[in-house]
């Protein structure tokens, strides 16, 4: 009980340092962004409670696969001014693009 509790609460440090720092610098938030903290830290986190390789290993597996399917939602906001979109809309384009190509990949890729 007390695990889950530290991993939410490591998450929501990551989460409120990037917000705060791509505040003042954006190039560095995007840095961290781009860094696989969470990925890092999960698989850490998975390793530790269960020492289960091959579940990491899959785990991984599915993470190399799908990181880049979810690529996709960053374009809209990426490019939201020159658009003309505001942010609401180019998240939700963005969340409809990249669950498009997660969700063709679910539904043809392997099992």
């Amino acid at each position: 009980m007390w695990m889950t509790l530290v991993r939410g609460i490591i998450a929501g440090v990551v989460v409120i340092g990037v917000t705060e720092l791509s505040r003042r610098y954006p190039r560095a938030g995007a840095l961290l962004l781009t860094l696989p903290l969470v990925s890092i830290l999960a698989f850490i986190m998975a390793w530790t409670k269960h020492q289960d390789l091959p579940a990491v290993s899959r785990l991984a597996k599915e993470t190399l696969v799908l990181v880049p399917l979810g690529l996709p939602f960053f374009v809209p906001l990426a490019f939201a001014e020159r658009l003309n979109l505001g942010f609401w809309p180019a998240f939700s384009l963005g969340t409809l693009l990249a669950s498009i190509t997660i969700g063709l990949w679910l539904w043809l890729g392997p099992r």
